[in-house]
């Protein structure tokens, strides 16, 4: 079969194109550059814990060497110290952000991909033609090796200004110019190592609104000024000028410094209308730009791979149905749109300044709280997302019982055991195309393998999970935040809760995995099912190139002007 072709190689395409391939599927990935990574150490990426965690699964090498997990939070404003907050701390239990140059990020999953023989990267190609009929996609590339390639399915994760979605004429409206920023990336010591700092109207002449500092490895600071939104520019003298007065202000002079780099850029919220049109689909900065308040942009784009790929990968082995699809756009956008919204809603409150509410009681409280949820991923600003109303959530059944975790959301990262006796986190074993069914039973840490399996409710259990109609996995756990001994969980192959019961009720576990398979797939008779029955998923070739006939069905447009 046919690989799937990834149009862009940024981390969210170099992402993608892992995650397939850790559940079988081959795939392309057009690479318009060299291949070569420019090293910008102002240009970074802050990384929430499910994202990272993502990105580890898959094999990128460089985060725990060249990222850096704050230590501390700290919220200043003018010459007080408004919040101090401590992260990853056993006492505390607040996860810290991961904080990485993005060309360190960039080079960790291309050397992930140098070990994966499932992923071809072709260098120096760009797209600038698809067509589609009903048993995949074809695209044209140009360059020096301009052909004709063959995919089963297409997803352009290549930017802002994605070629894949001016191609299949899907509108990208929003708000241009949301923020403004310059940033400086620099060697230097600070009063609070580690800590990311928000610093919020400070004192010293030229402060301007806001600015902030986060730390990164080797002794590096990455500094953002919040600008106005359509002010003068930023020469290169100013900005330098402004750095040593913000150094000087926190320092009390300024101290010695090594300026790595600089630059100043302009943040837009938009959304597009579509995200899947047949078998093409669009994923991170080509379906979706935020970044306003502390939002991150890249993370949105990682859990949108985290979320399409089990379900690509489910259709190219078995065939899926159009619900599942579909449910792509229905759960990634609805989350996404819910994040620019909250930011929307966010900027009048937290940048119009003046006014009554700023002397409300417990109004810069509010303002802090909102500012610190952006920056720290918590809640509507941050926080992972939630599908309690996707198309793959199961009817309601009177077996199901309230867990910590409420239905469609990611679930905890808590310790199970297989039934091979193997000890590892539930996170470990998510990504690799199968339902995880989790039974909750206090004190099975202390048994005997040869006691436990063969008593209680987990015979039963196990026949449950052999006769469901998705390929699924058995795990138990000695304990599951809000759960009662012998709940059994039912979770997606991405991490997220599908439901929970109280006790084995072989049934109703079948009608909610079938649900999260999205019903009966499309595949021909014969096939094993959604997420593979009981059968694995089949080895996959290589992806080659190959020269295909210039395809006679044309792709169906939606008939939109596009939006630059």
């Amino acid at each position: 079969m046919d690989p799937v072709i990834v149009v862009g190689a940024g981390p969210v395409g170099l992402a993608l194109s892992l995650a397939l391939a850790a559940q079988g599927v081959p795939s392309v990935v057009f690479d318009e550059s060299t291949g070569v990574e420019d090293p910008r150490p102002a240009r970074t990426a802050v990384l929430r814990p499910d994202t990272a965690a993502l990105l580890a699964r898959l094999g990128c090498t460089t985060l725990g060497d060249e990222g850096t997990h704050w230590v501390g939070w700290r919220l200043m404003r003018r010459k007080q110290l408004m919040r101090e907050l401590p992260l990853g701390r056993a006492d505390d239990g607040a996860p810290p952000p991961l904080h990485i140059a993005q060309h360190a990020l960039t080079r960790g999953l291309r050397a992930a991909i140098a070990e994966e023989g499932l992923i071809r990267l072709v260098p120096g190609s760009r797209l600038d033609a698809l067509e589609q009929d009903g048993h995949g996609i074809t695209a044209h590339t140009r360059g020096p090796g301009a052909t004709w390639w063959r995919g089963s399915h297409l997803v352009g994760c290549d930017g802002a200004r994605s070629t894949v979605r001016k191609l299949l004429s899907i509108r990208f409206p929003g708000r241009t110019a949301v923020e403004r920023h310059a940033v400086a990336a620099l060697r230097v010591e600070l009063p609070w190592p580690d800590e990311a700092l928000l610093h919020r109207r400070p004192p010293w002449p030229g402060g301007g609104e806001e600015v902030s500092a986060r730390p990164l490895a080797d002794g590096v600071w990455r500094l953002d000024w919040l600008l106005p939104a359509r002010g003068d520019l930023v020469t290169p003298e100013a900005l330098v000028a402004r750095l040593r007065d913000t150094l000087a202000g926190w320092c009390g002079e300024t101290p010695p410094y090594d300026l790595l780099d600089t630059g100043v850029y302009t943040l837009h919220h938009r959304l597009a209308r579509r995200w899947r049109a047949g078998r093409a689909f669009l994923a991170g900065d080509a379906a979706h730009l935020l970044g306003a308040v502390g939002t991150q942009g890249l993370d949105e784009g990682l859990r949108d791979i985290g979320n399409l790929a089990w379900k690509l990968a489910e259709d190219w082995h078995h065939g899926a149905s159009e619900t599942l699809l579909d449910s792509y756009q229905a759960e990634r956008r609805t989350a996404v749109a819910a994040r620019l919204r909250a930011a929307d809603q966010s900027l009048p409150i937290l940048r119009g300044g003046g006014g009554l509410r700023t002397y409300m009681p417990g109004a810069t409280r509010g303002h802090d709280t909102l500012l610190a949820d952006g920056h720290l991923g918590n809640g509507p600003l941050g926080a992972p997302p939630s599908y309690p109303h996707s198309p793959l959530a199961p009817p309601y059944a009177e077996a199901q019982t309230a867990v910590g975790t409420p239905p469609g959301g990611q679930v905890d990262d808590v310790r199970v055991t297989a039934p091979d006796g193997t000890t590892t986190r539930l996170g470990d074993r998510l990504d690799r195309g199968r339902l995880l069914v989790v039974l909750v039973a206090p004190g099975t840490g202390v048994w005997d393998r040869r006691h436990w399996m063969t008593a209680g409710v987990m015979p039963r259990l196990a026949d449950a999970v052999a006769a469901l109609p998705a390929r699924a996995e058995l795990l138990v756990t000695e304990a599951y935040p809000g759960a009662s001994a012998h709940s059994v969980l039912l979770v997606r192959p991405d991490g997220h809760l599908v439901a929970a019961f109280g006790g084995v009720r072989p049934g109703d576990l079948y009608t909610a995995a079938d649900a999260a398979r999205g019903g009966a797939p499309h595949a021909p008779s014969g096939a094993a099912g959604a997420l593979g029955g009981a059968k694995a998923p089949r080895a996959a070739d290589p992806p080659t190139a190959h020269t295909v006939p210039k395809p006679n069905a044309p792709v169906t447009p939606d008939h939109t002007a596009n939006i630059n």
